[in-house]
């Protein structure tokens, strides 16, 4: 079975008659990408934000659209926080940068060892930057 990155490309490839040489030229990133995108069926990592920007340029539809298919072939659930997404209209409640749902995501799929890990690393990094009120 496809994974949902490989689903999307397919989709548009031939939605539109497209080859991978066409995606790639339009979209500004290698032609092997595209392929590899479209033909691996276990994604082992998040592509570069680059090259999902190149990919949604590419297939003509929405970066968004491109992340979640990846973050999905992944194995990353990435919570939908659009107003479309939420039918209580309480989608401001939760993370709108696609960036930060993504890390909360990912962060499910850790051992406890490794969230602890995590929480320190952010805990320091957030001791180090200045707080609104002492920067006055």
């Amino acid at each position: 079975m496809a994974n949902a990155l490989q689903q999307l490309i397919r989709e548009h490839l031939d939605r539109k008659g497209w080859s991978y040489g066409d995606v790639a030229r339009r979209g500004g990133i290698p032609r092997s990408t595209v392929h590899h995108l479209a033909t691996t069926d276990r994604v082992v990592r998040m592509p570069q934000a680059s090259t999902l920007e190149g990919l949604a340029k590419g297939l003509e539809i929405p970066l968004e659209a491109v992340r979640r298919a990846a973050a999905e072939a992944c194995g990353i659930h990435v919570y939908d926080t659009s107003p479309a997404a939420d039918p209580n209209g309480t989608a401001g409640a939760g993370p709108a940068d696609p960036e930060v749902a993504l890390l909360i995501a990912s962060v499910q799929k850790l051992s406890a060892d490794d969230r602890r890990h995590v929480t320190a690393l952010v805990e320091s990094l957030l001791d180090r930057s200045p707080r609104p009120a002492e920067e006055k």
